[in-house]
């Protein structure tokens, strides 16, 4: 068909001519040339410019069901406008760095070890499981408990360079514990019941067993929409009956019976995506007021009502590039204490296994006024 359209150019049936019949042709080879070869020429430089040949070995070698490596590697770096610990003051830091073993082995038994290896600290992840189904699980053993949106995504994964502050204020990032996880049409659920008192090492393991337990649940409706559009609207509960806990990193202790709630809406599409979260946490302070009652000293414990919630909006400027917006307010009532972040991002990954997260920061707090401060992390992700 192309040569018959080329035939039917003005010229062709003049190409016996000498001098036009030869200039016709040369001109009429060169369309057929690019018009042939067109497609060739602009998705080959594309798929050579995509093309991941180490990072396809990798994943080759160490990557199958029964047997799964992942790396990651983090190097991180904050600074303060002021000489103060905004963001994390003026300092370099490894991140999150840590070694995943997991598969899936005969007769539907599942396991998953990860070691994370910190500036700070040292702590290990592990969990065995046994799949009923594809839409129902049970996993065992010390894992991230399900208790906020925020929480889920792995460090490897977040929109910013640190998880919103309510995080690391309301719960423990690894509980020990049992969990049952499952779908039914796009209904999602998670049940779980754990200690409650975090992975601190052997010793403080063994302290947990005061017949007391943290109770979880979320339920999750999951919309898929067509055209790469997905929404995710959760509601999260959890009851936390151990005495004497701390509470996240805030330095307030729990006297037993710390309630949390909260909802979230996700949205991920081809352009814009986002996540909305709200939590409260309420407890009665220990070690905190005192009364008297017939005569007798008596402990009055204070209600501490901690509320978190944050807002991220973010737009995928380009292929490897996106640009994002949050919102992160925490506020404690007993305590007095309230705090707004703005939190500007920019996320870029120049392959599938290495990534960039710059983020500006500017803090407003009722005691600390207003600060300003940067972060950023480089990570290896495998």
């Amino acid at each position: 068909m192309i040569i018959e359209q080329i035939k039917s150019i003005k010229g062709w049936n003049t190409g016996r001519q000498a001098g036009t019949g030869k200039v016709n042709r040369f001109w009429m080879m060169i369309a057929l040339a690019l018009i042939c070869h067109a497609p060739a020429f602009g998705s080959g430089g594309e798929a050579d410019s995509r093309a991941e040949p180490l990072a396809d070995e990798l994943r080759g070698r160490f990557k199958s069901e029964s047997f799964s490596l992942g790396i990651l590697l983090q190097t991180q770096g904050s600074f303060s406008f002021e000489d103060t610990d905004f963001n994390g003051g003026r300092a370099w830091d490894l991140g999150s760095t840590r070694i995943d073993f997991r598969g899936t082995v005969d007769r539907n038994f599942t396991y998953r070890v990860r070691v994370y290896f910190l500036s700070q600290q040292q702590s290990i992840d592990a969990r065995v499981g046994y799949r009923f189904s594809d839409n129902l699980q049970v996993v065992a053993g010390a894992f991230k408990p399900y208790l906020s949106r925020e929480l889920d995504p792995s460090p490897a994964n977040l929109d910013f360079v640190r998880r919103a502050r309510m995080v690391g204020a309301m719960m423990n990032t690894l509980e020990i514990g049992a969990s049952v996880l499952g779908e039914t049409g796009a209904l999602r659920y998670r049940f779980g019941m754990y200690n409650g008192s975090g992975v601190a090492g052997v010793t403080a393991i063994a302290e947990q067993n005061d017949n007391r337990f943290l109770y979880t649940g979320r339920l999750a409706l999951v919309m898929e929409p067509s055209c790469g559009h997905g929404l995710e609207l959760g509601v999260n509960g959890a009851y936390n009956g151990s005495r004497d806990e701390d509470v996240g990193n805030t330095g307030l202790t729990s006297r037993g019976g710390r309630v949390l709630y909260g909802v979230y809406a996700s949205y991920d599409g081809p352009l814009l995506f986002g996540t909305a979260e709200f939590m409260q946490s309420r407890f009665d302070v220990a070690g905190a007021g005192s009364g008297e009652e017939d005569g007798h000293a008596e402990i009055v414990a204070p209600e501490e009502t901690i509320t978190g919630m944050y807002t991220t909006l973010g737009v995928r400027v380009a292929e490897r590039h996106a640009l994002l917006v949050r919102w992160d307010y925490l506020g404690f009532d007993w305590r007095g204490d309230t705090s707004d972040r703005i939190l500007l991002g920019w996320n870029y990954d120049p392959t599938t296994l290495v990534s960039f997260r710059v983020n500006a920061l500017a803090g407003f707090s009722d005691h600390a006024g207003t600060q300003f401060g940067l972060s950023g992390v480089f990570q290896y992700h495998f």
